[in-house]
């Protein structure tokens, strides 16, 4: 496997990958104000967007969020919270190559958009009465400033040693 464009099997099973990393890493949660806060899922967006690109890092959001509800290890609330954070550092991600910028794009889409999000599908979705519009964002903002941390470190790693360079696509950094 060379640089540059990838066969039309490695991406599936990058995401494949990806997706599995996020659903076993998740089983290191701290819940929070009713959300299982899953720093891994954060770390996993941020290497989709480094390698995929953001819609690839959508798709894993989406897929790893439906794994763990259906393995009941997961709420709802990992939708909104993986899935806006994945868009937002894979489109900062494509339009800066900017890995700084990235995990930053990470952690404000999904402590931010995505703890702004989780509030209507707690209320509409989970039946619960949460006491804010606002009372996601900060363990997002925890659990993402981890997972965005830890990618910072591991991507930085990666692309000193060389390794990250092979398992970039189109769309990555």
């Amino acid at each position: 496997m060379g640089t540059g464009k990838w066969g039309t099997a490695q991406k599936p099973a990058m995401a494949g990958v990806l997706t599995a990393l996020a659903v076993a890493g998740s089983l290191l949660s701290i819940p929070v104000a009713g959300s299982k806060c899953a720093p891994v899922q954060h770390m996993v967006n941020v290497l989709a967007a480094v390698t995929l690109g953001p819609w690839w890092g959508v798709g894993i959001a989406f897929c790893a969020s439906l794994l763990r509800n259906l393995l009941g290890i997961g709420s709802l609330l990992a939708f909104p919270g993986s899935m806006v954070g994945a868009l937002c550092c894979g489109m900062v991600c494509r339009g800066t190559k900017n890995l700084k910028l990235t995990c930053l794009a990470e952690a404000l889409g999904t402590g931010v958009l995505g703890g702004l999000a989780a509030y209507p599908v707690a209320e509409l979705l989970m039946g619960a009465k949460p006491a804010g519009l606002f009372v996601y964002v900060i363990p997002f903002l925890i659990s993402t400033a981890a997972g965005s941390i830890l990618a910072f470190v591991l991507v930085t790693a990666l692309e000193s040693g060389g390794v990250l360079e092979r398992f970039r696509m189109q769309g990555g950094r």
